[in-house]
């Protein structure tokens, strides 16, 4: 027996906000800060999926770390975390325009991964290594590399350390 199906039907969502005019973000569930629990390190990972769906809030609307996951660390470095995280999605965004407009050849955008260079960077020490790959970016400016330096790299241009050989040192 054959059940007809119902027509196709395009439904386009209306954006919660457009370029100029002010975003509602009232349609999201946030948990106040320092609700969410922080589960013991030797955790089994499927004891831990609830936390991947929802966000992690440690600073409040004035900025104060509360909760188990800002416990020990002092807010200058939550600060510090919130501002590399921020400066990485501007730089990001710059970068990937200028990609586009055939600036560079290559850049790979972080996009959503800010907090983990961030985190990595402002959890180790200044002289401890770190292994990324690609997105890099979030730990670079947690440790305030010069922006300029980081653009004339991608940019190969004369101020480039490397002077643009680094991915051709690696073909030889």
């Amino acid at each position: 027996m054959n059940q007809p199906y119902e027509p196709l039907r395009l439904h386009v969502p209306e954006p919660t906000g457009r370029p100029g005019c002010k975003t509602d973000f009232t349609y999201l569930r946030l948990t106040d800060a320092g609700l969410v629990r922080k589960p013991t390190i030797d955790v089994e990972p499927a004891d831990t999926a609830d936390l991947a769906k929802g966000l992690i809030r440690v600073l409040d609307d004035q900025g104060q770390a509360l909760g188990p996951w800002a416990e020990g660390v002092p807010v200058e470095i939550l600060r510090k975390g919130m501002r590399a995280m921020l400066k990485t999605r501007i730089f990001d965004n710059r970068m990937v325009v200028a990609q586009r407009q055939k600036k560079m050849s290559f850049y790979m955008q972080s996009l959503g991964e800010e907090a983990i260079g961030s985190a990595q960077a402002l959890a180790l020490n200044i002289d401890d290594m770190c292994f990324p790959t690609y997105r890099q970016q979030s730990i670079l400016m947690a440790r305030d590399v010069p922006l300029v330096d980081l653009i004339c790299q991608l940019l190969s241009n004369e101020r480039d350390p490397l002077k643009g050989a680094s991915c051709r040192s690696c073909i030889r």
